[in-house]
C-alpha cells in the first residue's frame, strides 16, 4: 500500500470513529442525561423513554454501532485491497 493510500485509509477510519462516537455520545449523554425530562413525556414498553435510554437504549445503540463499524471497515478494507 502506498503512503498516500495509508493516509487516506487512516483518515477515513478516524472519520468513521468520530461520527460513530458522536452518535454514541449523543444517545448516552444527550438522551440519557441532558434530555431525560423531555423524553420522559413518551413511553416505550411501559417505561419512560428517558429512563429507557439511560438504562438500556445507550447499550443497544452501542452494540448496533459496533456492527456498523465492522461493516464500514470491511468495505474500506475491500476498497484498499486489505480484505482477507
Amino acid at each position: 500500500m502506498q503512503p498516500t493510500d495509508r493516509k487516506k485509509y487512516w483518515q477515513t477510519n478516524l472519520k468513521y470513529l468520530a461520527i460513530l462516537l458522536s452518535i454514541w455520545f449523543l444517545v448516552s449523554y444527550g438522551f440519557g442525561i441532558l434530555l431525560v425530562d423531555e423524553l420522559n413525556a413518551f413511553n416505550l414498553g411501559g417505561f419512560k423513554l428517558g429512563f429507557w435510554f439511560a438504562q438500556q437504549g445507550s447499550i443497544y445503540v452501542f452494540v448496533v454501532l459496533i456492527f456498523v463499524y465492522v461493516r464500514l471497515m470491511n468495505r474500506l478494507d475491500k476498497k484498499y485491497n486489505l480484505d482477507e
